[in-house]
C-alpha cells in the first residue's frame, strides 16, 4: 500500500502523558474522499497481510496480539471482518469478551483474556479485552461489587494498580515475543446515533440491537474520560494504541490494515531456511517421486504378463 501505510502514524500513541481525545476528530480521513480508492488500497493491504501472516506463521517465532476497544456501534466486528478477510483461518483467532461469568469472576482479571493469547505463529483478536476492567468497570463501580475482591484491595487507588498491572503484563508478552496493538475505534455521539437508527429501520440488523446500547449513551462523557485516561496512561513504544476515526468505516478499515501491517514488516518476517540435512531429505523425496511412475509402469508390465 506504499504512502497509505503512514496513513496509521497520525494516530499512534506511543507516550500517553500529553494525550488529549479531543484532538482527534471521529471524521477525520486526512483529506481523502475517495471511497473507492480506499477500497481498492484496503484490497492490496489485505493481499500484504497475507503474505505476512503466511511468513508468520511458517517462521514460527512470534505472535501477534491485536486489541479492539470502542463505543458501541463504532465498527469493531466489522472493521475485524474486513481487514482480516484475506488470512488464513488456521493462523488466526478471535475472542470476543461479553459480561464475565462467574467462574471467571472467581479469578484476578486478566485470567480470563490471557488463556485466550496467540501461540507463536498466529494473530490473536480480542474484541474488547482486560480494558473493560479500567473502562465500563469504572464507569459503573457496582460491577466492582460483583468482583469479590476483599475490601481491603479496593482503594482509591485501585485504577492507578490496574494500569500498572496491565502494562507489567503487556511488558512481559513482549519481552516473551507477542507483539500487541491496541486500537481505539473513536466514533463521535452524533454518528453512533445514527448506526442504532439504522439498526432499528432495517430489520436484518435489529439483532445488533439492546436497550442497554441506549442507556449506556447516558454515560457518554464519562466513558470519554475512561478512555482518555486508559490510553494516557498504558500507552507505550511496545505496546502503542492507535486511536482511529471511526465515523467513516471505509477510513477507518484502511488506517488499521496499514498499522497491521506496519508492525508485522517491523518483525523482518521470512520462510525458514532449508539447511542441507534438510535440502538432502528433499532431494531424496524428489528422486522417489520422480521414479514413482517408473516402477508403476514395470509392475504394470509384470501383471500383464
Amino acid at each position: 500500500m506504499g504512502k497509505k501505510r503512514k496513513l496509521a502514524e497520525v494516530y499512534r500513541i506511543t507516550d500517553g502523558k500529553k494525550f488529549r481525545l479531543k484532538d482527534i476528530a471521529p471524521d477525520d480521513t486526512q483529506g481523502l474522499k475517495s471511497k473507492e480508492k480506499a477500497r481498492a488500497a484496503l484490497e492490496e493491504g489485505i493481499a500484504r497481510l497475507r503474505e505476512l501472516q503466511e511468513k508468520l506463521y511458517a517462521q514460527d517465532r512470534w505472535a501477534v496480539l491485536l486489541i479492539f476497544q470502542a463505543m458501541d456501534a463504532a465498527g469493531k466486528d466489522s472493521t475485524i471482518e474486513h481487514v482480516m478477510s484475506g488470512v488464513n483461518p488456521q493462523g488466526c483467532q478471535v475472542y470476543s469478551f461479553k459480561a464475565p461469568s462467574s467462574e471467571e469472576l472467581d479469578h484476578d482479571f486478566l485470567w480470563r483474556t490471557t488463556r485466550c493469547l496467540p501461540e507463536r505463529g498466529r494473530i490473536g483478536i480480542f474484541n474488547r479485552s482486560y480494558y473493560e476492567e479500567v473502562l465500563v468497570v469504572r464507569v459503573h463501580p457496582e460491577i466492582l461489587k460483583n468482583q469479590r475482591l476483599a475490601p481491603s484491595l479496593v482503594t482509591s487507588n485501585i485504577w492507578k494498580e490496574r494500569f500498572e498491572d496491565i502494562n507489567a503484563f503487556e511488558r512481559y508478552l513482549s519481552r516473551n515475543g507477542v507483539l500487541v496493538r491496541k486500537f481505539f475505534l473513536h466514533v463521535s455521539k452524533a454518528e453512533q446515533k445514527k448506526r442504532f437508527l439504522d439498526r432499528l429501520a432495517e430489520p436484518e440488523k435489529n439483532w445488533k440491537f439492546a436497550l442497554a446500547d441506549v442507556q449506556e449513551r447516558e454515560h457518554w462523557d464519562d466513558y470519554q474520560r475512561a478512555y482518555e485516561e486508559m490510553i494516557r496512561k498504558t500507552s507505550s513504544p511496545q505496546s502503542p494504541w492507535y486511536v482511529i476515526p471511526a465515523d467513516h468505516k471505509w477510513f477507518m478499515r484502511l488506517v488499521v490494515a496499514d498499522a497491521v501491517i506496519d508492525a508485522l514488516e517491523a518483525l523482518n518476517l521470512s520462510f525458514p531456511e532449508v539447511d542441507a540435512e534438510k535440502r538432502k531429505e528433499l532431494e531424496t523425496a524428489r528422486a522417489a517421486l520422480a521414479d514413482e511412475p517408473k516402477k508403476t509402469e514395470e509392475e504394470t508390465g509384470r501383471r500383464r504378463s
